[in-house]
């Protein structure tokens, strides 16, 4: 369980321009956190393409928005029932969608197919999504491409906000802007950048970082890590490599 009674002692999002390897850095985090057997941790596919699922070597089933979208097409065809009832099934839906093995589980969010507003659907859901976060240690969220997920589901109840970027003004631009979206959004405790696919240390001295963001480290290019990407690997079986250590060192640094 958790080391705060309700709430796990980190949910981390995961967050920056697309392309930048925000998925390889989440499901290295993922890794590094599920090494003590004795902590649970949930990893959160926040983004609709699902490809934390892929690079932790996990086959995707339903999503949340799967289970949303079942349920509205059952109330827009009359379906009733009081809202303890809908809590219930979203609760038992939600519970079934997870994919567990060892002390790692996995939740896809998916892509939303209804239009239109469902505030009270989208509101039980965030809350059973805390629910179900509070029974883990860890939570790692994979986030969307860009900022417009700042809002969705599961960022509101985010404790660190985890920002990537590539050597790239445009990158480092960008996960500016999310961090000042993300400090009307989201109630986070810490926020921190990791500069990912450097070529050596002489060329993150180089880079202008924005004084407002916290900067953590920067991560290597690493052949092991795309190789892995290549040939569609996890990021689980791959051996110890640059990459891996210089993402525990900015994770530590994150939570500390």
């Amino acid at each position: 369980m958790s080391d705060h009674a309700g709430k796990p002692a980190a949910m981390i999002a995961v967050c920056g321009k697309g392309g930048v390897g925000k998925t390889s850095i989440s499901a290295a985090m993922v890794r590094i956190l599920t090494r003590d057997r004795q902590k649970r941790v949930l990893a959160i596919d926040a983004d609709p393409a699902v490809g934390l699922a892929s690079a932790l070597g996990i086959a995707a089933g339903k999503t949340v928005d799967d289970i949303r979208n079942n349920l509205i097409q059952r109330l827009e065809q009359g379906e009733t029932g009081d809202k303890q009832a809908v809590v219930s099934r979203l609760d038992y839906e939600l519970f079934e969608a997870l994919i567990e093995h060892e002390n790692l589980a996995f939740l896809a969010i998916g892509r939303p197919e209804k239009e239109g507003c469902y505030c009270q659907v989208n509101h039980i859901l965030k809350d059973i999504i805390a629910s179900v976060a509070g029974q883990f240690d860890y939570v790692v969220i994979d986030g969307e491409a860009g900022i417009e997920q700042v809002n969705r589901r599961v960022m509101e109840k985010v404790s660190h906000l985890l920002l990537v970027a590539d050597p790239s003004a445009k990158a480092l631009h960008v996960a500016q802007t999310i961090q000042q979206v993300a400090r009307e959004a989201v109630n986070y405790r810490k926020s921190g950048l990791i500069v990912n696919r450097c070529q050596n240390g002489t060329e993150i001295e180089d880079i202008v970082i924005p004084q407002t963001l916290q900067y953590l480290g920067w991560i290597p290019e690493d052949n092991v890590i795309r190789v892995c990407d290549i040939q569609g690997g996890s990021i689980l079986d791959i051996p110890d490599c640059a990459a891996l250590g210089a993402v525990e060192k900015c994770l530590l640094a994150l939570m500390a």
